[in-house]
């Protein structure tokens, strides 16, 4: 144990030897070994604890001012709002359909070839969608009418 304890001061690790009893003095011994161990110098623990508290000093001030600003500018958002029980029933729908729809996709991918079948299908569409819509120009000032058309549908400006 005391060859143990200085091996492993000194940085290297050894394992114990195997001694024969006295009933087995003509039995193979297995020889001791050695692994180094890297053992990381005390100056580069300094520097790295150092450059731990500076990172995070700077990052903390400033990922704190973020937060603050967001929370109050939720809270401004919130006070505006007048039917606060309709927003509240909107988000809670949103969220039941949320779990709803990872229930179902939990579903789905527990079917055999199903989840192999819709990638398939899913690049099947990626790569049509790539040759009608972005391979050529006169197809991209299309797309970019259509979304200019979409847009103009959602804001209520459509003639």
């Amino acid at each position: 144990m005391a060859a143990f304890a200085a091996a492993a001061g000194a940085g290297i690790l050894t394992t114990p030897r195997f001694l024969p009893t006295s009933s087995q003095r003509g039995s193979f011994v297995l020889p001791q070994r050695h692994f180094p161990i890297s053992t990381p110098q005390l100056s580069d623990l300094r520097r790295s604890y150092s450059l731990l508290v500076r990172a995070s000093s700077s990052e903390e001030t400033s990922s704190s001012v973020q937060v603050e600003e967001v929370f109050s500018d939720l809270k401004e958002k919130w006070d505006a709002v007048e039917n606060k029980s309709t927003v509240i029933l909107y988000g809670g729908g949103a969220l039941v359909a949320l779990w709803l729809s990872t229930v179902v996709i939990g579903a789905v991918n527990s079917v055999p070839l199903l989840p192999k079948i819709m990638e398939l299908v899913g690049l099947g569409y990626t790569g049509w969608f790539v040759y009608r819509y972005l391979l050529f120009k006169s197809s991209r000032k299309e797309l970019a009418s259509d979304i200019e058309a979409l847009k103009k549908k959602i804001a209520g400006t459509a003639e």
